[in-house]
This record gives structure tokens, C-alpha cells and sequence, in this order.
């Protein structure tokens, strides 16, 4: 997780006017402001990480073309990232 958020905030400080969906795994993920706005225009859970104050949103995905058209339309840019490994 902690390589995750590492390459996570290396990307969003190059593209902060984008929603950064960080595919790991099985799930986009997206985290801290960036979580807040998922949850809100997708209506999923955004939850707390226990040993960080980090937030996390995330959709499976498979369900990437059902979700990327909806943040599309609330008008947000989308950057979309697979998980690059060490």
C-alpha cells in the first residue's frame, strides 16, 4: 500500500487538475480529495485507513465503463494509471 500511495502522489502532483483512478489489482482506486469526489458523484464507500490518515474510494474494474462516463459527466478530467511495480 505504501508503494501505492508513493506513485499515487507522484503522478497527481503532475496532474493535480485530473482524478487520478490507480488501478491495483482488481480495483481502481483513488485517495484523499480525490476519494471524497468519487464517493460523492459515484455514491460508493469512501473509507479511513487505519494506520494513516488516508481516505480510500475505489470500484472494481470491470466497472470501469459504467463509472468513468458518470465522473466524465460531473465534469471532472480523469487520469487513469495501472499500478507500477518496484
Amino acid at each position: 500500500m505504501e508503494k501505492n500511495v508513493k506513485q499515487y502522489n507522484e503522478l497527481k502532483e503532475k496532474h493535480p487538475d485530473a482524478m487520478l483512478l490507480f488501478r491495483c489489482g482488481d480495483f481502481y482506486e483513488t485517495y484523499n480529495e480525490d476519494a471524497q469526489e468519487c464517493g460523492r458523484i459515484l455514491g460508493v464507500t469512501v473509507t479511513k485507513s487505519n494506520d494513516r490518515d488516508l481516505l480510500l474510494a475505489g470500484f472494481p474494474y470491470h466497472a470501469l465503463d459504467t463509472y468513468l462516463p458518470r465522473l466524465i459527466r460531473a465534469g471532472k478530467r480523469i487520469a487513469i494509471c495501472d499500478c507500477i511495480s518496484y
